[in-house]
């Protein structure tokens, strides 16, 4: 039995996932530690939540399998869009201060 404590999991995020907005991190935790992951790694837990979460909220995946696709057919389709946003996650966010910067060099 695996049980991950709140905390270690939103360490985890938010070292490997510096991107992801703080009110996702408080989600993907608590979904986390609330399973038993068996002998998955954190790692992995937070993977499979993460990836479970976007392809169902944040693509068409259900409405494909809805009309008719098979779940894998379905998968390959809204795979590249989950994976967008989790490269988007795993990078630091810009800060006011770069962007600022960046504004003034361009100008």
């Amino acid at each position: 039995m695996a049980k991950f404590p709140l905390d270690a999991i939103e360490q985890h995020i938010r070292h490997h996932h510096p991107g992801c907005p703080d009110f996702a991190i408080s989600y993907f935790s608590s979904e986390i530690a609330q399973r038993d992951w068996r002998d998955a790694p954190l790692g992995k837990a937070v993977g499979i939540t993460m990836q479970t979460f976007l392809r169902h909220e944040m693509t068409d995946y259900d409405t494909l399998l809805l009309h008719g696709m098979d779940r894998a057919e379905a998968m390959r389709r809204v795979q590249p869009r989950v994976d967008a946003m989790l490269k988007t996650w795993r990078r630091k966010p810009r800060t006011a201060k770069r962007n600022k910067q960046r504004e003034a060099d361009n100008v």
